[in-house]
């Protein structure tokens, strides 16, 4: 089922939170590429020389013939936030189509803090992780559905990862993504009568600018061994906007959803014509465990069920 991307959310308006880097610029290249008013937020406006401000994303959807708004927004402020929806509503008539919850600020401190566990940590690490991670994607998802729920239409992105079902990096992470999950299972409990989808999307392992620098410097280091087999920071951009366009997307809300799977379904590929390995698939687990003879003779059709492996990593 697959959808061709130019063009298809052209009459939309999209909010990508955290986008001066990162997957959450890729996200909005992508929606800006496929034709979406993409208002981006971030800390940074204006370039620093290092490629990692607003306005240079904005440059760069702009190029590719997309339409863009960056707004400077410090997402641990709630006025900041309300004010960046009380502008969405005053320039767009109220009109909002896709809200991705992107933002975090915890990226170099989980890093810095890999070998420590968790009482080692200053217990203001939580909130380093959790402000923006967790609490801000809330507060921005009750703006964006005051905006949603009367026009009965809507997508709401929470950017998450496999570290909700099991231990990754360390404890206020795995805390923090598996909340991201059930925001997104509750919130389309009382959204879905409304028409709103609420969406928890899981990319797998993503050669940010900061894991490529991170690779370049400790490429023997636990967390850089997570990124041996990567996305483009554009392929979870390519995944939201194909959930943007699918008219079933309801049938969707509520879960947990990869990138590599849905790409599978949608039919399309990473920016570099590549396809990601997928966790779920035992030839691919194979490959990543170094198994390469295995998995050459492991069928690409075998993938591991969604509820085992939520069975295995949790005890009742």
């Amino acid at each position: 089922m697959a959808f061709r991307l130019s063009n298809m959310l052209s009459g939309k308006v999209a909010v990508v939170t955290g986008a001066t880097r990162g997957i959450g610029k890729g996200i909005a290249l992508q929606l800006g590429e496929a034709g979406a008013t993409v208002y981006i937020t971030g800390r940074t406006l204006q370039p620093t020389g290092k490629g990692t401000s607003l306005m240079e994303c904005a440059e760069e959807i702009e190029k590719r013939g997309g339409k863009c708004i960056p707004v400077q927004c410090d997402h641990e402020k709630d006025d900041n936030i309300k004010a960046l929806f009380d502008r969405i509503e005053r320039e767009q008539n109220g009109h909002l189509d896709i809200l991705v919850n992107n933002a975090y600020k915890a990226v170099t401190g989980i890093f810095e803090n890999e070998k420590k566990s968790f009482w080692q940590q200053d217990p203001g690490f939580w909130d380093e992780v959790n402000n923006v991670g967790l609490r801000n994607h809330y507060i921005c998802s009750v703006y964006a559905a005051r905006l949603m729920v009367p026009q009965k239409k809507g997508l709401i992105v929470n950017i998450s990862s496999p570290g909700g079902l099991r231990y990754l990096f360390n404890v206020a992470y795995g805390i923090g993504k598996a909340a991201c999950d059930r925001m997104a299972a509750d919130c389309a409990h009382e959204l879905r009568k409304h028409n709103v989808a609420f969406i928890s999307l899981w990319p797998g392992a993503v050669k940010t600018e900061f894991v490529a620098d991170l690779l370049t410097k400790s490429p023997e280091s636990k967390s850089a061994k997570v990124f041996a087999h990567t996305e483009t920071v554009e392929f979870s951009g390519k995944t939201i906007a194909h959930l943007a366009a699918d008219p079933n997307i309801m049938q969707k809300s509520g879960r947990t959803l990869f990138t590599c799977l849905l790409a599978e379904e949608y039919g399309f590929t990473d920016i570099d014509g590549q396809v990601p390995l997928n966790f779920r698939t035992v030839k691919d687990l194979l490959s990543m465990r170094g198994h390469t003879w295995l998995a050459a003779w492991t069928p690409a059709f075998l993938k591991i069920p969604g509820w085992l492996l939520a069975a295995t990593t949790h005890k009742f």
